[in-house]
């Protein structure tokens, strides 16, 4: 029986999600077998994700970020941008101050 509900559900993580769960791990010099380990997944299910093979479930997910100590929100679309600023900004070494809509684009970063 075909449904009147299209799918809207992803093949798997955007890339950007998929590099950044692999910099947290990397972050803290774990393996995939150590990440699988403290989320009770077998080592080739972690490179599934990572190289975006695999969705994991939604309470899956859950599990890889929490041991990675993020957290996953709900923003709304128009405060994105304002969202990554402050994570730009959070990640920031560098000296002096840098305006909230700062880009890390050093080409663009020159234009203003």
């Amino acid at each position: 029986m075909p449904s009147h509900i299209k799918s809207t559900r992803l093949n798997g993580l955007p890339e950007d999600i998929l590099r950044d769960l692999v910099a947290a791990r990397q972050k803290r010099g774990w393996s995939q077998v150590e990440l699988g380990r403290r989320v009770g997944l077998p080592q080739v299910h972690i490179s599934g994700i990572e190289t975006g093979k695999v969705a994991p479930r939604f309470n899956t997910l859950l599990d890889l970020v929490r041991v990675l100590d993020y957290d996953l929100l709900l923003v709304p679309r128009s405060l994105v941008p304002a969202a990554q600023s402050l994570i730009r900004d959070q990640n920031h070494t560098g000296d002096g101050e840098r305006p909230l809509y700062a880009t890390d684009d050093p080409e663009k970063r020159d234009e203003s």
